[in-house]
C-alpha cells in the first residue's frame, strides 16, 4: 500500500494551519499576543461572561490549557474572571475595557491576515475551501 504525506488531507491541512498559525503569531507579536489568547479575545467580544469551560469548548483547547491561557489574560488585564452564580466552582470571563480596546486594534491585522491567506481565491473558491473544510470536520465530528 502506497502513501504520501504530500496527497495527505490531514497532512496538508496540518501544514497549512501552522503556517497560518505562525504567520499570526508573527504578526500579533508587536501587541504581546499570541494566535490562542487572540482567538479567547475575539470569542469572548462575540460572547462575553461565558463560562471557562464554555471557552475551553469553543476555542478548541483542554481546560487546564484554556486556564493558564486565562490567568496570562488577566495578568494582562485583557479579561476579568468572576464567580459564577449559577455553578459555586466555576467562573465567567469577561473582556475588560483594555481586552476590548486591543482586540479591536488587533481586528485589521486579523482581517488582512485572512485577505492574505486566502490570495488569488475568487469569493467562490473562498466559501468552496471553506465548505469542504467543514465537511472534513464534519466527518470526524458525528
Amino acid at each position: 500500500m502506497d502513501f504520501s504525506l504530500e496527497t495527505s488531507v490531514g497532512f496538508t491541512v496540518y501544514r497549512t494551519a501552522l503556517t497560518l498559525q505562525l504567520e499570526m503569531a508573527r504578526r500579533l507579536k508587536p501587541f504581546y499576543l499570541t494566535p490562542v489568547q487572540w482567538s479567547v479575545l475575539t470569542r469572548l467580544a462575540e460572547q462575553d461572561g461565558l463560562p471557562q469551560k464554555q471557552v475551553a469548548e469553543t476555542t478548541f483547547k483542554d481546560q487546564p490549557t484554556t486556564g493558564r491561557i486565562l490567568d496570562r489574560l488577566v495578568e494582562k488585564g485583557l479579561v476579568r474572571r468572576d464567580g459564577n452564580p449559577g455553578d459555586r466552582r466555576g467562573f465567567l470571563i469577561f473582556l475588560t475595557e483594555e481586552g476590548r480596546r486591543l482586540r479591536d486594534q488587533i481586528v485589521p491585522v486579523a482581517t488582512q491576515m485572512n485577505e492574505d491567506a486566502s490570495n488569488g481565491l475568487s469569493f467562490e473558491e473562498r466559501q468552496t475551501l471553506l465548505g469542504l473544510l467543514a465537511k472534513v470536520q464534519g466527518n470526524f465530528n458525528r
